[in-house]
């Protein structure tokens, strides 16, 4: 039952229209991409996430000039000098882990900022005490680093660990994101052909799949890594398929997109399952459009969003990967820098780990901060593009 003049009604009306109008039209300019980067942008620890990967990304593209700057050593320069009064390797410098611990404590105080019963604390507290302390840290870092002989210390080899951790990012992101390509290309082309095609071709693509996921992943991967690397009777080997992949790096990437190319193209053939009865695939083949052209131009842009967000998912299983590949022997080799292989060396040596703390630290806290980013990132934008899902 209405109450009020016929004009209020008609006026009050009317204004509803216009802003359902205009609260429609504001909806309706924004497209898909600018809807998933309003969610993602509110997910604070996926924008963090990403931060950090890019700043690790511009660290192991930089890593050269970074040590350079810092007047740290290069990885592969030993210092037989670098020992304390026992003989041992020495630690890292006096000082210099201070930036770190700026940092370290100005998320520790970022994130109890948040239950400050104040609202422009809560709102901009953590904010202005991570700008204030990346500051503090860059700053200390400028006066402290130059100085420095070795800000991490030196490994068993007389080797600067910090030039290595910086060259082992880089290291292990490349090895994640190009057996990560890898594993796409062939997960992809592979899912959409068994899902489009079904029959004989499903049917022989899903048993190698099956196949393949009955054994055990990390040791299938120590096999074939061993088999290319450690050879007969120990001695070196010349790498696999004829000497087409040589021990090391290209080993490594190998054998991790050969035994990750399994999960992406199981995903796909589901999805592409379920596209390929959709109605604007059956439009596409009433006008005479190939397989070719449904596969790649219709149904593949439809998958973008599951295969984003596994590639998220999977890179830093990959780095665990390498990590525990090197860290076993049949990965990445010495003198090349690895976070594996650093903490094979660290615990493989005679001293204890209380003895030299600084080889266990600083790259198991590079790899452990590195894997949580991506899967903090991965499930940001798994809410950022299936919101739905991610309520239920």
């Amino acid at each position: 039952m209405s109450v009020g003049s016929p004009e209020l009604l008609v006026e009050t009306e009317g204004a509803a229209e216009e802003g359902l109008e205009t609260a429609g039209a504001e909806i309706a300019a924004r497209s898909p991409r600018e809807l998933v980067w309003r969610r993602f942008r509110a997910d604070r620890v996926a924008v963090v996430s990403l931060g950090f990967i890019v700043v690790l990304i511009l660290i192991a593209i930089f890593a050269p000039l970074v040590v350079k700057l810092v007047g740290a050593p290069g990885p592969y320069t030993p210092d037989n000098n670098a020992v304390n009064q026992f003989g041992l390797p020495a630690g890292p410098s006096r000082h210099a882990t201070w930036p770190f611990e700026v940092l370290l404590v100005g998320a520790i105080l970022a994130m109890l900022s948040r239950l400050v019963p104040i609202p422009p604390v809560r709102r901009y507290g953590a904010a202005v005490i991570m700008a204030i302390a990346g500051v503090t840290a860059i700053v200390m870092a400028i006066i402290i680093w130059p100085s420095a002989n070795h800000i991490f210390g030196v490994d068993l080899n007389h080797l600067d660990v910090f030039s290595r951790v910086l060259y082992g990012a880089r290291t292990s992101l490349e090895v994640a994101l190009v057996a990560t390509g890898i594993s796409l290309v062939i997960g992809v082309v592979l899912g959409m052909v068994a899902g489009y095609f079904r029959g004989g071709v499903d049917m022989a693509i899903s048993r190698v799949i099956d196949v393949l996921l009955a054994f055990p992943i990390l040791l299938l991967a120590l096999g074939i890594g061993a088999a290319c690397t450690i050879g007969v009777g120990g001695q070196p080997s010349q790498g696999c398929l004829g000497g087409l992949l040589k021990p090391g790096l290209p080993v490594v990437i190998a054998v991790i997109a050969f035994v990750n190319w399994t999960y992406i193209a199981r995903i796909v053939r589901g999805q592409v399952l379920s596209l390929r009865e959709r109605e604007f695939i059956d439009a596409s083949r009433s006008l005479g459009a190939s397989n070719r052209r449904i596969i790649f131009r219709e149904i593949l842009p439809n998958l973008w969003a599951p295969i984003l967000v596994y590639a998220t998912l999977i890179i830093p299983t990959n780095v665990l990967f390498e990590a525990a590949l090197s860290y076993l022997g049949v990965g990445v080799r010495y003198p090349t820098a690895s976070w594996g292989k650093m903490l094979s060396d660290a615990s493989g040596g005679n001293l204890g780990i209380g003895t030299v703390w600084w080889l266990m630290l600083f790259p198991g806290a590079a790899l452990l901060l590195t894997v949580l980013a991506f899967n903090l990132l991965g499930d940001g934008l798994q809410d950022a593009l299936n919101p739905r899902a991610s309520r239920t």
